[in-house]
């Protein structure tokens, strides 16, 4: 069950690397050099050339055997056990895991095995926005929100943020369809004593194609659907080629939702993006009152789908039993979340309230 894993380390003093977003660059935080992802991508590539060229010696398997793998029962299909290559501790991690940080000796470690061959995207997205950042802008959420749990306000509980890479599928392709519509226009005037309301109906008939282009539908089950498409739109001007190289610092997954499977969400959005668009030139300029679909025919033609990782910072936390999440976009810092209340802060806050407005009604009822 053991694969390989991997630290970017620095050239030139061996300390870890992580990759800063906003640098873009990969950063060591020991001697303060920087360098280029394609660079350090380079390195690697010609070490791995190197000593898969040299021949094995001896009878050692560089690697030790853990006997915890027999043990795991049905869950074991859906973990993996990898050896952290800066203090040899061993990384239990689930089946999708690809970028995490080992818990021994903190630093980055990234399973290039699970971005090869037909799993390996076909572009990153990197982070712009750092921890920092997103800290400050979960601050600023929390700000002013009087019956937020003393737990949401505590700056350690922040430190748990997460820069995450998500899978996502973009999918390209074409929408074509038409759209009927019953519009309406009213006039109200008077004859004589008597008002009167004229309403006129018109048929309004539409017909259009819109192309789209790398229409995102998250990949990972772990994600609920709804936050990550709060969080859109990502600038895709800022795709790269992928590399691992850009994983460092950052935890990542691979997918584990098929293209099968998400290709229905990318339709129905498709679908809903040209009925849109239809019914928003029905009015055509006219100064209609109303404008009601009546019927719509709309046909998909897919021409292509990428795989991508994409940047989110994310915050899970429970609160009275209850999951919490807040997900930041990586790049643009769109956000969203959802915040518990209080509630003895709240009926303590009433409480408050209450009591002077209480005792200022029965004083007005006394002298009345």
């Amino acid at each position: 069950m053991s694969d390989k894993a991997t630290n970017y380390q620095c050239p030139s003093c061996t300390g870890p690397l992580h990759y800063d977003g906003a640098a873009g660059r990969l950063q060591c935080d020991y001697c303060g050099s920087s360098f280029d992802p394609a660079e350090i991508e380079k390195l690697y590539a010609e070490k791995e050339q190197q000593a898969a060229s040299q021949p094995e010696t001896g009878s050692d398997t560089g690697e030790w055997q853990s006997s915890a793998d027999e043990d795991w029962g049905t869950d074991a299909d859906k973990m993996r056990v990898y050896s952290c290559p800066s203090c040899g501790a061993q990384l239990i991690c689930e089946e999708t895991t690809a970028a995490t940080s080992c818990p021994y000796c903190g630093n980055p470690t990234v399973i290039p095995e699970q971005f090869s061959g037909i799993l390996k995207p076909d572009y990153i997205l990197p982070f712009k926005l750092s921890k920092e950042d997103a800290v400050s802008a979960l601050k600023q959420h929390y700000k002013g929100k009087l019956l937020l749990p003393k737990l949401f306000r505590d700056n350690n509980h922040i430190e748990e943020l997460r820069g995450i890479y998500v899978p996502f599928w973009l999918f390209d392709g074409e929408a074509e369809g038409s759209a009927n519509y019953m519009a309406t226009t009213t006039r109200v005037f008077r004859h004589g004593d008597t008002e009167i309301t004229e309403t006129s109906f018109y048929e309004v008939q539409r017909a259009g194609t819109l192309p789209f282009s790398r229409v995102p539908v998250d990949a990972s089950r772990k994600m609920p659907d709804d936050y990550m498409d709060s969080i859109e739109p990502f600038d895709y001007a800022g795709l790269k080629p992928f590399s691992t190289a850009y994983l460092p610092g950052f935890f990542a997954d691979k997918f584990d939702v098929s293209i099968e499977e998400s290709s229905s969400r990318a339709d129905k959005r498709c679908r809903q993006s040209l009925s849109d668009a239809l019914q928003g030139t029905a009015r055509n300029g006219r100064p209609y009152t109303s404008v009601m679909p009546t019927g719509e025919d709309i046909h998909l033609k897919r021409t292509g789908v990428h795989y991508a990782l994409l940047p989110v910072w994310m915050l899970n936390t429970r609160w009275n039993g209850k999951n919490y999440m807040f997900a930041m976009n990586g790049q643009t810092g769109r956000m969203v979340g959802d915040l518990p209340v209080d509630r003895k802060r709240f009926w303590g806050l009433f409480a408050a309230v209450a009591a002077p407005m209480t005792a200022v009604l029965t004083a007005l009822l006394y002298f009345l």
